[in-house]
Formats: structure tokens, C-alpha cells, sequence
């Protein structure tokens, strides 16, 4: 009887034992069927959506190939004013940071001397001319000799010569300006001395301004006189073209760039020489490429793809071969046609033949 009672008793602990441990997970060992199946089927139908994803309608588009650089602003002429004689200066006339017409007279040096000269030779000047006149005249009616006439005639020529040469000293005692420029800071005072190695002061023609600027030695081929830049200063504002007028005929060996120069307008003087400017210069413009966005575009080892859809959103993958590449856009030069739809968004999910929900993005 106590044997039976014991054998009771584990059986009844036992089973308590299962029901508290079954119990409350009933709902997952037994439930779980429908549930899976309703699982299954709602995943079954998400699976047959489209994937929604963007695409860009292929069209020739204007592409203008264009290498950002910086550059330097040059003046268009400038010098250092020097005197070609030294002496005495009698007079400044011109004004700091005016702007003067070429051959304006600027500063002008003590000349007394050499006018005292210049008077001197004007005196015998008449008096060889009518010596001259005279033995014209005797050697006319071979009163005298050649010989005599043509010692007359050459104190005459002589002192033509010396009266020349005066004249050109005379001319070097007034420094005039050499073009039209606008003037710098003067470094001379009246009444000072100064020698052919003084600077009176400088002077710029920025009208119109030189762009000096570098490029790497691979584009040196697309270099072409009359090519167009775009350039703005380091504080922004409106570009400016400007016209490349000409370019170093080698290469820098340090640091194999080609130098070039370009030439603009500047009548409100907006750029000054020494200033630092951004430079856009176009290399070339195609009128009617096929450019896509650069999203678009997939690297592979055999070279580049892309994917296109059709009208009923079939994707299909092409081999396409790529030219310039901008910013934001790809030269596409073979294996697109205008027309064809080009996906920019899922292009990592997509394969051949998938069906997507597409939306055309301009």
C-alpha cells in the first residue's frame, strides 16, 4: 500500500511539474502555426511589391569641361619710374595715385646748363648757315675750291649734330609718363638729387588685367589659344571671362604644370595686380552629350554599367563606356541612347529582369 501511495505521488508531482512549465508556453508551442502561416503570407505579398526607385531620361545636354584652379592677377604693364640723367628735381607734377595719359610730363630736373648750351648753338648755327650760303655761292662761279667749301660745310653739320644732342639731353630732363597707367607713391621730394638708380614712384596699367595660372601637364594638349576662362575673387562675387592669350611653350620639370596667361577687361578696377582668384577654364564643349548622374554609375573590374527600365519597369543591365566626369554628372559615350530611362536610386538592389516602381526625376 505504501509502495502504490509513493508511485501515486510521483506520478501527481510530476504532472504538476509539466502543467506549470507548459502552461504558459502554449500560445508558442501550440499557436504558432497560424501565426507562421499568416507570416508567411504577408511576406509573400511584400516580396511581389516593386521596388519603388528614381530614374533620369537620357538627353543630349551642352557639357563644358571645365578644370578648377587658382591663379594670380598681373598688371597689364607696370614700371618703376627712374630718371635717364641724374640731377637736381625743380618740380613734381603729378599727383599720388592719379591717373595719367601717356607722355604726360611728370617730374622735371634742373636744365640750365644745358639750355645755356642749346643757346650757344643756336648763336653759331647762324653764323655756319650763312658761311655755308657764301661759299655755295664762290664755288657756284669756282671763286674758291671744293675742299674749302666742304670744311664750311662740315663745322655747319657738326653743329646740327651738337644741337641734336643737346636737344636729347634736354628731353631727358622731364620723366614723362611711358603708357596710361595709374600712378604709385612718391619716393622723391622736390629739391632732392636723385640718380639714374632712384625710383620716383610706379606705375600700372590694370586695364585690362593679366590672369596668370597653372595646370597639370595632362591637359597641356587641350590648351588652345582663345580658350575662355572664369575667374572670381578670394571674396566671391559675379565670374568674370577672361581670354587666354598665351602659355609657356614647356613644361615645368618641378612641377610638371604648364603655365598660361589670360587677359580681361577691367574698367572699374575691381581686380588689383597681386590678388588671388579662383579660375574655372574650360578645356572643351560638347554640345549633345549623353550625361548621366554620377550615382548612376556602377565600377566593375571589366569596366562600367548602369541599369535602364523600360516602360512596364523591367530593369535590364548595360555595359556602358565613360568619358568626362563632372561634379555631379558622367559622360556616357556608348551603351546608352537618348530616351533610355537610367535608375539613380537602388542600383545595389536591382538585378536583370526585376520589375520596379519607377518615378522620372528632370
Amino acid at each position: 500500500m505504501k509502495k502504490q501511495t509513493k508511485i501515486l505521488l510521483t506520478v501527481a508531482i510530476i504532472a504538476v511539474v509539466a502543467v506549470i512549465f507548459i502552461y504558459p508556453r502554449k500560445d508558442q508551442i501550440f499557436g504558432n502555426t497560424s501565426e507562421g502561416s499568416s507570416s508567411s503570407s504577408s511576406g509573400g505579398q511584400g516580396g511581389n511589391q516593386p521596388l519603388p526607385v528614381n530614374v533620369v531620361e537620357v538627353r543630349p545636354e551642352r557639357l563644358e569641361n571645365n578644370l578648377s584652379v587658382t591663379g594670380t592677377v598681373l598688371p597689364n604693364e607696370t614700371v618703376n619710374l627712374r630718371p635717364e640723367i641724374s640731377g637736381l628735381v625743380t618740380k613734381i607734377a603729378f599727383r599720388e595715385g592719379e591717373f595719367v595719359k601717356k607722355g604726360t610730363p611728370l617730374l622735371y630736373l634742373n636744365d640750365d646748363e644745358l639750355r645755356a648750351q642749346f643757346q650757344r648753338l643756336e648763336y653759331t648755327k647762324k653764323l655756319f648757315e650763312s658761311q655755308e650760303n657764301r661759299q655755295k655761292q664762290l664755288l657756284e662761279k669756282e671763286a674758291i675750291s671744293q675742299e674749302e667749301y666742304d670744311i664750311v660745310l662740315n663745322q655747319f653739320n657738326t653743329n646740327l649734330s651738337d644741337i641734336q644732342l643737346v636737344e636729347a639731353q634736354l628731353n631727358k630732363t622731364i620723366v614723362r609718363a611711358p603708357f596710361d597707367g595709374i600712378l604709385g607713391l612718391r619716393l622723391v621730394s622736390e629739391g632732392s638729387v636723385i640718380g639714374t638708380a632712384d625710383i620716383i614712384a610706379s606705375i600700372v596699367n590694370i586695364d585690362p588685367i593679366k590672369i596668370e595660372f597653372s595646370i597639370p601637364e595632362r591637359y597641356a594638349p587641350m590648351v588652345e589659344l582663345g580658350s575662355k576662362i572664369f575667374f572670381s575673387s578670394e571674396t566671391g562675387g559675379t565670374e568674370v571671362e577672361g581670354t587666354v592669350y598665351a602659355y609657356e611653350p614647356t613644361i615645368d620639370a618641378g612641377t610638371r604644370t604648364l603655365r598660361l596667361r589670360a587677359t580681361s577687361p577691367n574698367r572699374d578696377r575691381k581686380f588689383l595686380p597681386g590678388m588671388f582668384v579662383r579660375i574655372k577654364f574650360v578645356l572643351g564643349v560638347e554640345e549633345n552629350a549623353m550625361l548621366v548622374p554620377a550615382e548612376a554609375v556602377i565600377p566593375e573590374l571589366s569596366g562600367y554599367k548602369v541599369f535602364v527600365t523600360n516602360q512596364e519597369g523591367v530593369v535590364e543591365e548595360k555595359q556602358v563606356s565613360i568619358g568626362t566626369r563632372t561634379e555631379r554628372q558622367v559622360q556616357i559615350v556608348d551603351g546608352l541612347r537618348e530616351g533610355d530611362l537610367v535608375l539613380t536610386t537602388g542600383v545595389l538592389q536591382v538585378r536583370t529582369g526585376m520589375t520596379v516602381e519607377y518615378n522620372k526625376i528632370n
